[in-house]
């Protein structure tokens, strides 16, 4: 009976244990988010969170782009001195957002880190500075 009782006992460990591995896997894949070609929608809009004017103010990307900066010619102008007249570029390309910083002395940051001049993917949920303005990608 003890050796039937153990077995037992192993069998119900072994079970607990392949659960308790499916749970951390379906964690990890849903903080990855799906796979594939498919699975994840692009952002659909760019919000102001922080800054002097504007706040919350939510623009729908477009496949042309918006130009954000300090100009009032700009497609989403920004009251921020740090901020170029024309200082990035944020616009829907194949189904991606891409921000792009035209040239800026202060530069564009995505999460904290700062751009080149070469096009930066953005996800949902990612933060774009000029200057000391933030706008968040949904």
């Amino acid at each position: 009976m003890p050796a039937l009782f153990l077995n037992l006992l192993k069998v119900l460990f072994i079970v607990l244990l392949y659960a308790f591995l499916w749970q951390v896997a379906r964690a990890i894949r849903a903080s990855l988010g799906p796979v594939g070609a498919g699975g994840r929608r692009p952002p659909s809009e760019v919000v102001v969170i922080r800054g002097e004017k504007g706040r919350g103010e939510r623009v729908k990307l477009r496949a042309g782009g918006h130009v954000i900066g300090r100009a009032a010619e700009a497609d989403i102008p920004i009251d921020d001195p740090y901020a170029s007249e024309f200082h990035a570029r944020v616009a829907l390309v194949d189904g991606r957002a891409l921000v792009t910083d035209l040239g800026s002395t202060n530069g564009t940051y995505v999460n904290g880190r700062r751009l080149g001049q070469a096009p930066t993917p953005l996800e949902k949920g990612d933060t774009v500075q000029i200057g000391k303005t933030i706008l968040e990608v949904r």
